[in-house]
Order: C-alpha cells, then structure tokens, then sequence
C-alpha cells in the first residue's frame, strides 16, 4: 500500500495544483460531465501572471473562465470540438478550432503533434490498488494524461468508478485535488412530433439484433422510444445517456447478440442524470474505452448490423453532409459522425444514417439544400453517406447517381421547398 502514502504527499490546494502550469505552455482539459471546474477557475485566477498558455479540449460543459473576454494573450484555446462555452470565442477570432475525427485526437497527443505539458483531469477515488478511474469521460483524457509532463487530477468521491480502458494510477499523477462536487447533469427535454416521425422511419430500418450508435437529444431519446418493440439490440456508442439505461430496463436492449463484447455496452463517455450516473458505477456492464477504440472505424464495423445515427446541420442534394458549421461560422464539430458512418458502413449488415428535421427555423428554412451554404463545410462526403431520413421520409443514397439522389432528397424534404429544389436540381442537370 505504498500507493497511499504517496497519494496523501501529492494532496494539495487547487491554487497550489495549477501554479505548475506555466505561461507558454500547452495544456489539456478533460470535458463533458468531467469538466474540472474547479481546476479551470483556479487557473483563470492565474490569468495576470500567464500568457500563451494554450488549452486543448473536447467539449466542456458550462461557463469557460479561460474563453471570457479579457483572456486574450493569457490563454487560447484550441478546440477539438466545439461547445457553447468557446463557440463565441472562436468564431471572434479569440480561439482556433481543429477540425478532426474523433477516432484520431489521441494520437495527436501521443504522437506529439499537439505535444503536452499539462493535463487536467477529473477523476474517481483510487481503487485499493491505487487507480483511479477517469468515470464518466475517457475520450483523449487517457491518452492525454500519459503524454502530458505534468497530471493534475480533480479527485471527486461523486465521481463513478467506471471500468473498461479507462484508468490511471496514482503513481503517474503529480498532483491532486480532493472534493466533493455533484457531476453537471443534461436535462432531458422529450422529443417533438416531428423527431417522433423521423425516429420512425429510423425505426424501420433498425432489426432485431442489430447493434447501435447513437448521441442525446431529442432524435435519439425519440429513436430509442420507437425501438422498444424491438429486440436483442446492442449498443457500441460514443456516448451513453439514460435512453440507454431505460432500453436495458425494459429489456429491448440486452447486448446479448453483438459479435463484438457480446454483453457490455461500450462508450466512450456518459453523459446524463445522476441516475445514470449511479446506474454506470462500478457496473460490469458497462466499458468505457478510449476513442481511438471505440471510435476506430475497423473496430465499429466488427458490430455485425452496425446501425450509427448522426444528425446534420443541412444536407446538399448530391448527399454531402455539413455537420459543425453554419456557413463559414464554426458551430460544433467533426466528432465522430464519420468514424461511425465509416464504420457501420463496413459492418456485415450495417446502416449508416443521418437523421435531420427537414427544415429550421419555424419552417422557414429547408435543411435539404441545392448546394451547402457558402463557406460550408463537408464533415461527411457524398461518398460515405447511405441513408438519410426525414419526417417525410428515409432515402437510401448509396450506389445512386446524382439524378437518382436529387429525386430521393427531394421526396423527403419540406414539402414547400420540393418545388424550388427540383428547378435547382434541373439548372444543375441532374433532373
């Protein structure tokens, strides 16, 4: 048990614990539900005695201190996928954003493209065997603490013990910050009649036995509502929210078919209630892996009927998909949208699909467009799309030539726009 002694030296204040952060330096913050804030404020507090220290992240949750106004020249941060925290910050000039697969943000820290001198982490109690777990958020964190020179860890007793991949010992941790703080939770705000219809059609084309990918929101929470007729389901997944937990109690979700980790449910994260939260800890059912594993396209598609639902920002009519911007302003992120189209592609059986409302903005706006807005970026190609789906509809892409989509997309768009997307798709040729 020399693991204790050691752990109880390395216990110091959070002011204490960021002064080893350094002006220049590069640093890595762990996001979602374990976004250490207590850490991040600390540091922030440090803002007149630093400069050019830049922070490297996924998403974090909540208000950023370090992306406020007034930190310029003190910290910038460089995102790698983008929230509401620094998405003002970004699209001002004030922050970088890097776009990026999911399944490949490890690798830049353990290859040293984004080299490290920090990483600030959120963890769980140490074990009796002194690790501790990363709980509810591994994604790059595990990858990012084994690169970095130095490991802060924010030591949360509310913090689930989560099993997988998904620890670090306390010998490889510099220092350490005990609290006691409840985890951010996400509200679950239901689902519209029109996500109701579009979980539908995705419904239709989900069978029994296959195995699923899918994030929160209201799409999803309606999706896993319309699947409770069906059975056997499994889940491999970035995220794990409590939809998941409910299929597994009302029995459509069993993982007992899945040809890869038959019986686990594996994720990268979980973000949700406190209820999910207890529901994950220390439960052998659940694995929570690094991305550059679960993400891993060859790694998804070994789940035979791999079916990965993403969602869009606006589709073109060719099939190419804009996902992290609105024109040339940055809204979120590649994230692993392409892993798991990619992957379930590649999956005997599999079905990838973008499932999107057919318009915006009270009806106003078709998201099935002529061509993506000026500045727009393509996330997922023309090439690796198969199904999209609307509340009018699915439309199978794969292996149909450029008339062929203009028709499939038209039929499920916005029935106002048909007639304004069929004169575009006839100046382009295509009809």
């Amino acid at each position: 048990m020399l693991w204790v002694e050691s752990y109880k030296k390395k216990c110091v204040s959070a002011e204490e614990a960021v002064s080893a952060v350094k002006s220049g330096d590069r640093i890595y913050i762990s996001g979602n539900a374990a976004t250490p804030f207590i850490l991040i404020n600390a540091l922030a507090a440090r803002r007149d005695e630093l400069e050019d220290v830049e922070i490297n992240h996924v998403l974090l949750l909540g208000e950023d201190a370090l992306a406020a106004p007034g930190t310029e020249g003190h910290f910038r941060h460089n995102s790698l996928f983008v929230g509401p925290a620094e998405r003002a910050a970004i699209n001002e000039g004030r922050a970088d954003y890097v776009p990026v697969f999911l399944s490949e943000i490890p690798a830049l820290f353990t290859c040293g493209v984004i080299p490290l001198d920090a990483a600030l982490i959120h963890t769980s109690p140490p074990d009796e065997h002194g690790f501790l777990s990363f709980g509810v958020e591994c994604i790059a964190t595990k990858a990012a603490a084994e690169s970095a020179r130095i490991v802060i860890a924010q030591v949360n007793d509310r913090m689930p013990r989560t099993l997988g991949d998904s620890f670090i010992h306390v010998s490889r941790v510099h220092r350490i910050v005990e609290i006691s703080e409840t985890l951010p939770e996400l509200e679950r705000k239901g689902f519209t009649e029109v996500e109701q219809r579009i979980a539908e059609h995705v419904a239709e084309l989900v069978e029994d036995g296959a195995t699923l990918q899918m994030g929160i929101g209201g799409i999803p929470d309606a999706v896993l509502a319309a699947l409770k007729g069906k059975h056997d389901l499994g889940i491999h997944t970035e995220m794990v929210s409590d939809g998941v937990v409910e299929g597994i109690e009302l029995g459509f979700i069993t993982n007992g078919l899945k040809t890869l980790h038959p019986g686990k449910v594996i994720a990268t994260f979980v973000l949700g209630s406190r209820r999910l939260y207890d529901y994950v800890d220390n439960n052998p059912y659940f694995e929570i892996h690094p991305c550059n594993y679960t993400n891993d396209p060859f790694v998804i598609a070994k789940n035979d009927k791999m079916v990965a639902i993403n969602s869009a920002i606006e589709v073109d009519m060719t099939g190419q998909v804009c996902a992290d911007s609105v024109g040339t302003k940055i809204y979120s992120g590649f994230g692993g949208q392409v892993d798991f189209i990619r992957g379930a592609a590649y999956s005997k059986g599999g079905k990838p699909i973008i499932a999107l409302p057919s318009t915006a903005k009270n009806d106003t706006l078709s998201r099935v467009v002529p061509m993506l807005k000026q500045g727009a970026g393509v996330v997922t190609s023309r090439a690796d799309v198969h199904y999209v789906v609307t509340e009018f509809g699915s439309a199978d892409l794969h292996g149909r030539n450029l008339r062929q989509r203009a028709e499939a997309l038209i039929a499920i768009a916005h029935p106002k726009f048909r007639d304004e997307l069929r004169y575009h798709a006839r100046q382009q040729k295509w009809l």
